[in-house]
């Protein structure tokens, strides 16, 4: 429950930085009150953050360009850590094939969805 509630405190500040990937850390949150506590999940799932930036990835599997991008990036920052650090050759291999697997995953069994306009309601192109 505490990684929950961190995560959904730097999800929401993801919000406001870009820095911060907001979808993964609010995704890492809901996995972390499902598990944690019944009364929390469905707190967390009656959240206007929850509405606005995963139930539409939880319930079609899809998200935006910008919010695949966004998660793609921040995760390849972490593994170009990982690959800097490390000197096994086999790592680095793994850690390669890792973000190829995840982009081929992103882009081929998560549907992009065209972004809704606060103003109209209506998707628009990103």
């Amino acid at each position: 429950m505490i990684i929950g509630f961190i995560s959904l405190g730097l999800g929401v500040l993801g919000i406001i930085l870009p820095l911060l990937p907001t979808t993964p850390l609010l995704l890492l949150a809901s996995f972390c009150f499902v598990k944690g506590s019944e009364r929390f999940e469905r707190w967390f799932k009656g959240t206007s953050i929850y509405k606005r930036h995963l139930e539409s990835f939880v319930r079609e599997r899809s998200m935006t360009l910008k919010q695949k991008l966004t998660i793609l990036l921040f995760a390849d920052a972490m593994i170009a850590i990982a690959f800097i650090m490390v000197d096994s050759f086999l790592v680095r291999i793994i850690l390669l094939l890792i973000v190829a697997y995840k982009y081929y995953y992103f882009f081929t069994k998560i549907k992009t969805i065209p972004v809704i306009s606060a103003d109209t309601g209506k998707r628009q192109e990103s």
